[in-house]
């Protein structure tokens, strides 16, 4: 960096220290409802909940205070539950925003360091650059090319200039920069800034719900209404039979209790909170929560190529000047018109720059000159990047009144504005396609003379002399060959879209092993193409090459148009657009701009694309754990429901043979299992040889709904053979309930077992690593232990003691009423076995 040639030292680490004392910290604190006391509100209003009180409350009116205490204690625990899953959620998520806290450039002690916004103190030279979002007030004191999009204070949409003159010279926190770079000394911090004032909380930002989550509060809301309707049905039959209100509303209530699947939401947000969690160890943070059900969906995935496909280490490697006429390796011993070339492309730079290609041309200027004349020289008028294909011109102005101006960008925008001759020309563009088709970044150099303070409005109106061409070489990453390889295993489309020349790009596609590499298109072309041909086009080619924004967009939503669920990898100002309009945007943690990520849902910390293959596998294991979490609550909520329906309705022998207080105990058990040790099941092997799951797929299909009701009517038919056996029998209800109890708690293990995989059978994935499944089912065993054979909670629950005889039938009727599925899983690894060999 070139801070050295203008005298910024900026604030001593003693300076720092006592203005943080003085101003404090850089942040924004706005009063917002404790987490706790939200989480709290959403309980009171749980329909669950709501029961449990009224049904504890009857309790106690009529006398029964044992079964009023303990549901009474049932609804604390039911709350503690919520809380501890709620306080997991927000647990994770909080920490997701640190990892999200952007960072900023500050000039301390005459050295440019990077450091968290939020240590920004008041006096600190900031450094704020392309692409970034303003961390706090300040008044620039030096800007090249700067400009900002202020519309989160001002509403309006277009850029505003910035300067050091005195009418244009303050910057305000959270406006995002849109060009060039500026040095401003921090006036206000946190909430004295303008955007603290205005008391504008930017993390207040409202998601829609994703369509995952609304075919489930659909789904919810659908039970509840039945719930309602049965408990309103069955309250009204019981009270004209027997007139006895309160014993007809208890009835009701425990049926309308085994009705609500209250686990299901729960399940939702801490599957998709947790799995944001353990992205983010992967390397990955996840800016919202829909991103993680997304992720299993992508189909297609477009990716730059600097800095994703190629390391971003740029090196100043080949040059070929005009002059001598031939292509030469910076490595050689360079002559007085090669280094000239290599000072021209350095004036034609940024003074302070930020680009990795332009901080290789200062590196090498001052490598190859003893005598540094940057500091004689101040920028006098710039051009900024502009124009297809781009450019950019210089003009800098020393005491004396001489001047420098050079410009600099792609080799096709540089010859157009060039005096050359035919043959002069040809030979350029020889040179152009041998660095080009050796993988090379190429940019052309010009410098041109003028007299008088009125430059043209526009760069391309001067005339240039050619310089040459500077070619700079960004190495492909080592492991980016088996990356695309994962993707492609995985079902999923692998696009390149690039700023760069398709010579470049197609070189180093071809190095790397990229399908497709035989062909490209570029922007120019694309906007060409009619609506009609578009989406084929975009479907057939795998590479996009002189990329603009516009370009870039139209890409992104003809691949939507084509039914994709489109991924768009992007660090810099221009990809902003695509990135918002893509299903999953995706943006760079270290050479990423703040616009970037901003746009984004999605950040690679380490710049690393291989972790979009783990992103991806833990999107489609979240949402496979899921469903296999809603497919346990289904199938055991049908037993439960039909066990206090079936008896109560026909009038069997005893009819009510679950309470209230029998259900919430089922609940309680059942929560944990769904919760906590399906979330933390591992991903099943064939996982990622499946084809993408289609975005718009409802969230079961209609053999998997069915498959959990069958299962859910098994357990009902073997809860209730036992039921009828006890009675023919002739034993009483207190042992004929314990069987009917024991029959679904043991059902209710072997299903957590069977339904870890609907293909694989329970010896393999008895093998799968997950503690929590032991743990969880030592409990529920140990519980039921408890109530079976310890007298005090015996006699609570109306149970009675079995004998050796009865415990094994009643766990033999629960394990046979759920192995069967194994069989169903053997048949369907045999017809797949088959299909294969056939193959």
């Amino acid at each position: 960096m070139a801070i050295e040639n203008y005298n910024i030292k900026g604030l001593t680490d003693s300076e720092v220290l006592e203005a943080r004392e003085k101003y404090g910290q850089n942040i924004l604190n706005f009063k917002k409802e404790s987490g706790f006391i939200y989480a709290i509100k959403n309980i009171i209003k749980e329909p669950m909940v709501i029961l449990l009180l009224v049904t504890s409350t009857i309790y106690f009116i009529t006398g029964n205070f044992g079964d009023g205490v303990f549901l009474a204690v049932a609804i604390v625990l039911v709350a503690t539950i919520s809380l501890y899953q709620d306080s997991r959620s927000r647990n994770a998520l909080e920490k997701l925003k640190i990892y999200t806290q952007p960072n900023c450039k500050v000039i301390r002690v005459g050295k440019v360091i990077e450091i968290n916004s939020e240590e920004l103190v008041v006096g600190d030279s900031m450094m704020v650059e392309e692409g970034a979002t303003i961390p706090a007030d300040g008044i620039i004191v030096h800007s090249n090319d700067f400009s900002v999009n202020e519309s989160i204070l001002t509403g309006e949409s277009f850029s505003v200039n910035k300067n050091q003159t005195a009418e244009r010279n303050v910057i305000y926190m959270g406006t995002m920069i849109a060009s060039g770079l500026a040095i401003a000394t921090v006036t206000h911090i946190g909430n004295a800034t303008k955007l603290g004032k205005i008391g504008k909380s930017l993390e207040d930002v409202l998601e829609e719900k994703t369509p995952l989550e609304l075919q489930i509060n659909n789904f919810v809301k659908k039970m509840v209404i039945a719930g309602i309707a049965v408990f309103i049905l069955v309250w009204g039959v019981n009270y004209f039979k027997s007139y006895n209100l309160l014993d007809s509303l208890l009835k009701a209530l425990t049926l309308a209790m085994s009705i609500l699947p209250e686990e299901i939401p729960v399940a939702f947000t801490t599957f998709m909170a947790m799995g944001a969690w353990r992205l983010m160890k992967m390397g990955v943070v996840v800016k919202q929560m829909k991103t993680v059900e997304t992720l299993g969906s992508a189909t297609v995935i477009c990716t730059d190529k600097t800095g994703t496909i190629t390391e971003n280490k740029m090196s100043l490697a080949k040059l070929y000047c005009t002059v001598i006429r031939k292509i030469t390796s910076t490595k050689e011993t360079l002559n007085k018109n090669e280094k000239e070339l290599v000072r021209m492309a350095m004036w034609a730079s940024e003074p302070i720059p930020f680009d990795p290609m332009e901080i290789a041309l200062h590196e090498s200027y001052k490598r190859l000159f003893t005598v540094d004349e940057r500091p004689n020289y101040k920028m006098f008028h710039e051009y900024p990047l502009n124009g297809k294909p781009p450019m950019m011109t210089h003009i800098f102005q020393d005491d004396s009144g001489h001047r420098i101006i050079a410009a600099k960008g792609a080799p096709e925008a540089l010859l157009n504005v060039s005096i050359l001759t035919p043959k002069e020309r040809k030979e350029i563009e020889e040179a152009i396609n041998l660095l080009a088709n050796d993988g090379y970044r190429v940019l052309g150099v010009g410098h041109t003379t003028f007299n008088g303070d009125v430059f043209p409005s526009e760069q391309q109106d001067f005339k240039f002399a050619f310089k040459g061409l500077v070619a700079f070489y960004d190495p492909p990453k080592q492991n980016i060959q088996s990356v695309f390889e994962d993707f492609n295993t995985a079902g999923i489309n692998v696009k390149i879209i690039t700023g760069d020349n398709s010579a470049t790009t197609m070189a180093i596609a071809k190095q790397i092993g990229f399908r497709g590499y035989e062909y490209s298109i570029s922007g120019d072309e694309l906007m060409k193409i009619p609506d009609s041909k578009l989406l084929k086009t975009v479907s057939k080619i795998q590479i996009f090459t002189r990329m603009f924004p516009d370009a870039k967009l139209k890409i992104i939503n003809a691949l939507k148009a084509n039914g994709e669920v489109v991924a768009m990898v992007g660090d810099g100002v221009n990809d902003g657009p695509a990135l918002k309009s893509a299903h999953i945007g995706i943006a760079m943690g270290k050479k990423g701009t703040e616009i970037a990520k901003d746009s984004a849902s999605l950040i690679l910390v380490d710049d690393d694309l291989s972790k979009m293959v783990d992103a991806v596998a833990m999107g489609r294991k979240i949402y496979s754990n899921l469903k296999k979490a809603i497919q346990y609550i289904i199938s055991i909520h049908i037993p439960i429901i039909l066990t206090v329906f079936i008896p109560l309705v026909l009038g069997w022998v005893y009819p009510n043979i679950l309470s209230p207080v029998h259900i919430i105990l089922l609940e309680l058990i059942m929560g944990p299992t769904c919760s906590i040790v399906y979330e933390n099941e591992p991903m099943e092997k064939n996982t990622m040889y499946q084809k993408p799951r289609p975005f718009t797929t409802k969230f079961f299909k209609g053999k998997e709904l069915i498959t959990s009701v069958i299962q859910g009517l098994m357990i009902t038919v073997g809860v209730l053979l036992a039921y009828q056996y006890a009675v023919l029998q002739g034993y009483n209800e207190s042992i004929t309930r314990t069987m009917v109890f024991t029959v679904l708690m043991s059902a209710n293990i072997f299903l957590t077992f069977v339904n870890r995989s609907f293909y694989y059978s329970v010896f393999t994935t008895i093998k799968y690593k997950n503690r929590l499944i032991s743990l969880i089912i030592g409990i529920t065993v140990f519980i039921s232990a408890l109530l079976l054979f310890v007298k005090p909670f015996n006699q609570f629950f109306q149970f009675e003691i079995l004998n050796t005889s009865l415990i094994i039938t009643s766990i033999g009727i629960g394990f046979l009423s759920v192995i069967w599925y194994e069989v169903v899983k053997w048949f369907k690894r045999r017809k797949n076995t088959s299909s294969n060999n056939l193959v």
